[in-house]
């Protein structure tokens, strides 16, 4: 429009000029002349500049249906256009590697979820690789896959324990009137399959961990522990929820860090008295370098009220659930670079059985210190009129340079009412455990117990290098007895079993193991079935494991 008005502007002012010519200058006939140029040169001009305002309108309209047609296919453009313009992109963080050297965790990492002080987790993360993206930070603290903030306050930490078994038996003796049982030439089991979660708000920590290996056979999912922890008072760490207690110095080490493949016999029917996976739990515990003191008040286990359980199948009509509690005390007299004198007492009860529409019974049961799915030979059966069950007794362990010695004993106690009289049980081991190569097995002042061997990454497995992580080789003996009053008719016959097991344990790097055991059992007739007349055994059993 603008060049349209410049235009006729000029045309004007060129005829304006020359009608005011002197006439001696032109004729009046020259003047019409011209003036008639000039306006078909006008005309001419208007022409062109209708061409140009249509073929304007032309593109227009165009523009306008193709802007219509793209906010029918995207409404949110044209909104977009309204908004004020998005300030200046920032330059992203970079990702940033800090590496530093690894100091003294080369043994595998826990089964559970770890539960340290926030200024324990910052020095753990400290000594362990970081990657940091923007205010995030990725690293292994504790060995364990964590994501974090800058400053550690808020973390998540997901971890692993994979255990996989696979055997089988041999010789297992069948006499008259027993039934064959379930002892197979070569089976697996995936033994423990947890994925521990823990999330952290400084001192804060909450700590959920299923198991999808949980129990004798595969495909029972269970819960491991699902629980909340303070840790901001100094060494001492306060716990509700389901949780596993820590009760004997053997069921304070991590499954992880076992010389054999399973706990003794009597360890493990002292446990889960009150003290197994997954058992609902107030209490805490407080260490030193020298001493550790724990105790909880506990009830029922987590699914105690279904109708199928591992160990303790009390069913669905359960009307009043189990309280029970543990104490544990643990001190090391003697602490030198070579030794470690390890004694302590644990005891565990259960104050009030659980009451179903059989009333108040209790039942113990275990396997020959194998669990790839094989019949149980030592069981109490039920017993009825259960008031209390308790047990107690003294822990031992002695580590000299790279040879480690345990031994535990542990009486247990069945009150009965109805003026029946008590049942008396008991148990014991002896333990031997020398690392060939790697480092040797070192004293946890947090468990109160004994870890794995440790392996250093400068002697991760490397045939190149020469290096081959760590070996140990291990034994043990143990005798369960559940036998009691046999000579009168109130008593019980569960069985006596003898275990004599060896076993070699290789550790490539501190995330991975292989386990090779070889037991021999001895099993005096019980209640069950298959073991009417006595029977004895074989079992050997290898084991794959990885820890993060």
């Amino acid at each position: 429009m603008p060049v349209f008005l410049s235009r006729l502007t000029l045309l004007a002012t060129t005829t304006l000029l020359l009608s005011c010519l002197p006439e001696k200058e032109a004729s009046a006939a020259d003047r019409l002349e011209l003036m008639e140029r000039q306006i078909r040169a006008m005309q001419a001009e208007v022409q062109e500049l209708k061409k140009e305002r249509a073929a304007e309108h032309k593109r227009t309209s165009a523009l306008l249906a193709r802007q219509r047609e793209e906010t029918e296919a995207n409404p949110y453009r044209q909104r977009a256009g309204y908004l004020p313009p998005p300030p200046l992109l920032q330059t992203a963080a970079p990702i940033s590697i800090l590496r530093r050297t690894p100091l003294a965790q080369d043994t595998p990492p826990s089964d559970r979820g770890i539960v340290s002080s926030w200024k324990d987790f910052q020095q753990a993360s400290s000594q362990d690789e970081e990657v940091s993206i923007g205010g995030m930070k990725i690293g292994f603290p504790n060995g364990r896959p964590t994501f974090k903030t800058a400053d550690g306050a808020y973390a998540l930490s997901i971890g692993l324990a994979f255990q996989e078994d696979f055997g089988g038996f041999l010789g297992v003796s069948q006499r008259n009137g027993e039934s064959r049982g379930n002892f197979n030439s070569f089976t697996s089991n995936s033994r423990r399959l947890r994925i521990p979660f823990s999330f952290r708000y400084k001192d804060w920590i909450a700590n959920v961990t299923p198991d999808f290996g949980h129990g004798n056979f595969d495909g029972q999912v269970g819960l491991y522990e699902a629980n909340i922890n303070y840790a901001g008072l100094h060494n001492t760490i306060l716990t509700v929820g389901y949780f596993q207690p820590r009760v004997t110095e053997e069921d304070a080490e991590s499954s992880n860090d076992f010389l054999l493949l399973e706990r003794p016999a009597i360890v493990d029917m002292v446990r889960t008295i009150a003290a197994n996976d997954a058992r609902f739990s107030i209490g805490g515990l407080h260490y030193a370098d020298r001493w550790w003191i724990g105790g909880y008040f506990t009830g029922q286990s987590w699914g105690n009220r279904a109708e199928n359980q591992y160990y303790l199948p009390i069913g669905k009509h359960v009307t009043d659930s189990q309280t029970g509690g543990t104490f544990r005390v643990a001190g090391r007299p003697v602490v030198t670079k070579d030794v470690d004198l390890h004694v302590g007492v644990s005891s565990i009860a259960s104050f009030k059985v659980a009451q179903t529409e059989d009333g108040r019974s209790y039942t113990f049961i275990q396997r020959p210190e194998v669990n790839i799915g094989e019949s149980v030979l030592q069981t109490t059966g039920a017993i009825q009129n259960v008031a209390q069950v308790w047990s107690a007794g003294p822990e031992f362990a002695l580590r000299w340079k790279r040879l480690l010695l345990k031994a535990e004993y542990y009486r247990i106690g069945i009150e009965r009412s109805g003026g029946l009289p008590s049942l008396a049980f008991q148990g014991w081991y002896s333990a031997i455990g020398y690392t060939l190569f790697g480092n040797p097995r070192r004293y946890s002042i947090q468990e109160g117990g004994f870890l794995a061997p440790g392996v250093s990454p400068d002697g991760e497995f490397d045939p190149a290098r020469n290096q081959w992580g760590a070996l140990e080789i291990a034994a043990r003996y143990s005798v369960a007895d559940l036998n009691s009053r046999l000579d009168r008719p109130d008593g019980v016959r569960g069985g006596q079993q003898t275990v004599w097991a060896t076993g070699l344990n290789w550790y490539p790097n501190r995330h991975f193991k292989f386990m090779v055991d070889y037991n021999h059992f001895i099993v005096s007739r019980s209640t069950t079935t298959v073991n009417q007349n006595g029977r004895t055994g074989d079992a050997v059993v290898g084991r794959v494991q990885a820890a993060f």
